[in-house]
């Protein structure tokens, strides 16, 4: 039985075919390494087939079993159609150039999934390289990888060119598209006798960076709505409780043939039936709250409440400096969403609001920004442009210098000498790689910081309202 889906990729080529080919997983370092190609050229595709090729998830020993770093590799699970693993980025690019399309979406990246236990590596691989070869084999470059990292859950990864190297049209994936690939997908899995599932159930099919936030244990908007539904329902004890318990969370309601739930700050809603499955619709809501409301009357043991301990505390507050400016905007932000201080017991996300807990799925660019700001002191905005600009000033110096260094090592022939520069290059790149971040991060921030105010602004106006209806 195997799960196929297939999504969009914009930014970077190479950084898509590291993830495939992501030496966690698969074995060919040489594939993450091109420094030859400009940056600006291969930023969407590398980061798909990094994933997809890692090292880690796609080497196995004599024995079928995942490698040790001391053992050989007998095989590795990462194959190109149309193109060499080892220089996929290098080829698609190069495919792109040729015909003027090196913008907008660069790849697209396909999942196969297999039923625990069912099947081997090297059959996953295989019927992964055959479906591949069927649907894009005859206009498409394509890279296959096998990631074994799951020992009962082996799955295929694809990362497609975006850009035929027969005739340089475009691959647009539509729902046919979608159809053809489980078809196929099932049909080979049945000449290879493992299970397919019989007459799947229609559904709305999971964004590309939904999927990659899910394997990353990150929450999604989506999920973040389900959990607020379900948790809605538990509580519910009534049809009305439970339209009552969604609005005091923040969402607009609309019945119709389906439900619609919007939550504050967002300018559309979710139908919950289209979304979620048929568990969602208005009938099978009314019935889960019914079974549930069963079970606690069968229940005759009431929940042991823990006793409330009250502590005085004497002294003041007040000697103590309170932090302003952005600083002090960030450092309460993370404050409101549960991760300072490191000391504080984790805040439950189901007691935070909708506009809180959607940030969390930003929690690692928000911390980055927010040490910046703490690192160099920064409270206003002319302190934050100030060192933007000091940033990109000691950039072009950095970039002059790597660009001086790059054109006098080709003149030199000692060995030594060589390597002495090659090094100092790669020194330089490493610097003006911490100083582009922080140029993003300060953009991040000019960016973020009126938003975080406006949301602070909501949620304290909602909760002294709460507090007056009460």
């Amino acid at each position: 039985m195997a799960t196929t889906s297939i999504w969009s990729v914009k930014g970077w080529l190479g950084k898509v075919v590291i993830y495939v080919e992501n030496p966690e997983k698969t074995m060919n370092p040489k594939v993450v390494q091109q420094p030859e190609i400009a940056e600006e050229e291969s930023q969407g595709l590398s980061d798909v087939i990094a994933y997809a090729v890692n090292e880690e998830k796609t080497r196995r020993n004599e024995k079928g079993e995942i490698a040790e770093e001391s053992e050989t590799v007998m095989e590795q699970y990462v194959s190109g159609v149309n193109c060499t693993p080892t220089t996929a980025r290098t080829e698609m690019m190069a495919v792109k150039k040729r015909y003027g399309k090196d913008e907008g979406i660069m790849a697209f990246h396909g999942y196969q999934s297999f039923a625990p236990g069912e099947c081997t590596p090297a059959m996953a691989h295989e019927i992964g390289v055959k479906l591949a070869e069927e649907l894009w084999g005859n206009r498409f470059q394509v890279l296959v990888a096998t990631h074994l990292d799951k020992a009962h859950h082996l799955h295929n990864h694809f990362v497609v060119n975006s850009v035929s190297f027969t005739d340089g049209l475009r691959y647009h994936r539509t729902n046919q598209d979608y159809r053809d690939m489980r078809r196929v997908s099932d049909r080979l899995c049945r000449e290879y006798k493992l299970s397919v599932i019989e007459n799947p159930k229609p559904g709305k099919t999971q964004h590309y960076g939904e999927w990659r936030a899910h394997q990353e244990g990150r929450p999604t908007y989506r999920g973040i709505v389900q959990a607020d539904v379900d948790e809605a329902i538990r509580k519910a004890r009534t049809e009305r409780q439970f339209f009552h318990y969604l609005k005091e969370k923040g969402y607009t309601i609309k019945i119709g043939k389906d439900i619609t739930v919007r939550p504050e700050g967002k300018d559309r809603g979710l139908k919950l039936a289209r979304n979620f499955g048929e568990e969602y619709t208005l009938e099978s809501i009314r019935r889960r709250i019914l079974i549930q409301n069963r079970e606690i009357c069968k229940s005759d043991v009431s929940p042991k409440k823990e006793p409330v301990s009250l502590f005085r505390l004497h002294g003041t507050f007040n000697q103590r400096r309170k932090i302003g400016g952005l600083r002090g905007l960030y450092l309460h932000y993370c404050y409101l969403l549960g991760i300072l201080p490191k000391s504080r017991p984790q805040t439950s996300t189901r007691q935070m609001h909708f506009l809180l807990r959607e940030d969390l799925r930003k929690l690692n660019q928000i911390t980055k920004e927010t040490r910046l700001l703490c690192r160099y002191h920064i409270d206003t905005a002319e302190q934050l442009f100030s060192w933007k600009e000091t940033c990109e000033n000691r950039l072009e110096q950095l970039e002059r210098k790597r660009k001086s260094l790059r054109y006098r090592v080709r003149s030199v022939n000692e060995e030594e000498t060589r390597m002495e520069m090659k090094a100092e290059i790669t020194g330089l790149t490493e610097q003006m790689g911490k100083l582009r971040e922080e140029v993003k991060l300060c953009d991040g921030i000019a960016a973020r910081s009126g938003l975080i105010k406006e949301k602070i602004k909501i949620v304290r106006q909602e909760n002294r309202d709460r507090k007056t209806n009460y």
